[in-house]
């Protein structure tokens, strides 16, 4: 009777890790897939294949980061604060080449969509990248398509 009025708490959710460059990239990615507030099977894959090339993963693995990487995204930093950890940890050129990840996992889905392409502006700005190298992905990404 008790515990029906009294049920017990929950225990806490393990905590989140701090965010890293790995685990930065990946929030980001889904971030980007989830900004137009559908996040298909197509994404997903997407990103799992990009942190298992990005970062030598099995594909189990990369699904295990990834799951790390969407609890992060919904409780963690916004995304100034994943892009200063790329910045810090990152050169240029690689932040280009995650700028190119990025726009295929928006487009990996089939579709346009301008929630996401504001949150890759957003992103891509953020990584510091020049307005030069943010339309070069874009043109990029568009003519794969």
């Amino acid at each position: 009777m008790f515990e029906r009025l009294f049920p017990r708490r929950k225990p806490d959710p393990t905590p989140l890790p701090q965010p890293n460059a790995q685990l930065a990239l990946g929030a980001l990615l889904v971030r980007v897939a989830m900004a137009d507030r559908s996040y298909q099977a197509t994404e997903v894959g997407q990103i799992d294949r990009i942190l298992s090339a990005t970062f030598g993963l099995k594909p189990l693995e990369a699904a295990k980061l990834r799951a790390t990487c969407e609890a992060l995204e919904r409780h963690a930093p916004g995304t100034p604060e994943f892009a200063r950890i790329l910045r810090d940890e990152v050169d240029y050129e690689a932040r280009k080449a995650l700028a190119d990840a990025m726009w295929s996992v928006a487009l990996a889905d089939g579709e346009r969509d301008a929630d996401e392409e504001v949150q890759l502006l957003a992103i891509e700005t953020a990584l510091g990248l020049s307005d030069e190298d943010i339309a070069a992905a874009r043109q990029a990404a568009l003519r794969q398509e």
